[in-house]
């Protein structure tokens, strides 16, 4: 047996617990690690409060955890690893465990933390795939909602890398550091719209949203046009004609080929991923508590 953290309720964070369970066996093309870090995301509070469970009922009890890094201790058929090899990916059943289970492992650089690592994987695979769905090119000008953010963050700097002009909503503690990323900051709130206007006076291209502040609205007047913007978090997105991007809730089968790339991106200190926090795996609760709050200032990992 083995540890990992499970609910079988939807509910507060309190329903996270500390469980014993068996060690999944690899299927074909899959690997089992022996897990060192574990990314925790804002799919993992929704699905433990119910909020997903239209779009993706829980099969209780349910392991959370989209991604995770560690080691390789078991390798299904066809998988594309061997034991003892370090990697990162998407779980399937989940990565706040001891053990889990990866699809499409992607190897880890001795220069990439494991903290990082497992942090990388879900939100810099979104953050590609909007910018992927939003065709964004350079000489464009994009509007980035929740530029400080963990998914923000990835596609202002993938985005600036392109050539890509970059306008990006911030609270006033995250204005130095989108700066330094080669973005324009804007100040979120009221009045956001009309201080965008001044900072890109050439019009805004594109704007993605992953705030879910219920900015869609004017981001469509600013854009000009529905189908130039794209939210991830926004769930009123239909009643303005704009696009919600979902992933596949950690089912690599429908995610781009971006993580290699973007491992070897962050490898090479030209992808900075802020890390706010650690926990040991048993205070998974405190560490989404603290999520809900909005305390923290980066990704939250949690660390068996």
């Amino acid at each position: 047996m083995s540890k990992a953290i499970t609910f079988s309720e939807y509910g507060a964070a309190e329903v996270l617990r500390p469980s014993e369970v068996t060690p999944p066996e690899p299927a074909p093309g899959q690997v089992r690690i022996r897990v060192r870090a574990a990314s925790v995301n804002p799919f993992d509070l929704k699905h433990r409060s119910g909020l997903m469970a239209q779009a993706a009922p829980a099969r209780f009890p349910v392991i959370p955890g989209l991604d995770a890094a560690g080691v390789v201790d078991a390798v299904g058929e066809g998988a594309d690893a061997a034991v003892g090899d370090e990697v990162l990916g998407f779980t399937v059943g989940g990565g706040y465990a001891e053990y889990a289970l990866l699809v499409r492992p992607v190897g880890r650089p001795r220069s990439l933390s494991w903290e990082v690592a497992a942090s990388l994987v879900t939100v810099g695979e979104t953050a590609s795939r909007v910018l992927r769905q939003l065709d964004a090119r350079a000489g464009q000008t994009l509007l980035v909602h929740g530029a400080a953010g963990s998914v923000g963050t990835i596609a202002v700097q993938l985005a600036v890398a392109r050539g890509i002009t970059v306008v990006g909503t911030v609270g006033e503690h995250d204005v130095e550091r989108l700066t330094a990323q080669g973005a324009t900051a804007v100040r979120y709130g009221d009045g956001w719209a009309e201080r965008v206007k001044a900072a890109a006076p050439q019009g805004v291209d594109l704007v993605f949203d992953a705030s879910g502040a219920g900015v869609l609205a004017d981001s469509v007047a600013l854009a000009g046009d529905s189908a130039r913007v794209i939210t991830i978090a926004d769930m009123s997105a239909a009643e303005h004609g704009v696009r919600f991007s979902a992933g596949s809730a950690g089912s690599a089968d429908q995610a781009d080929d971006s993580l290699p790339q973007l491992v070897q991106l962050a490898a090479a200190g030209e992808l900075d991923l802020p890390v706010w926090r650690t926990y040991p795996l048993d205070q998974a609760a405190t560490a989404h508590r603290d999520i809900e709050a909005r305390r923290n200032k980066g990704k939250v990992v949690l660390l068996p």
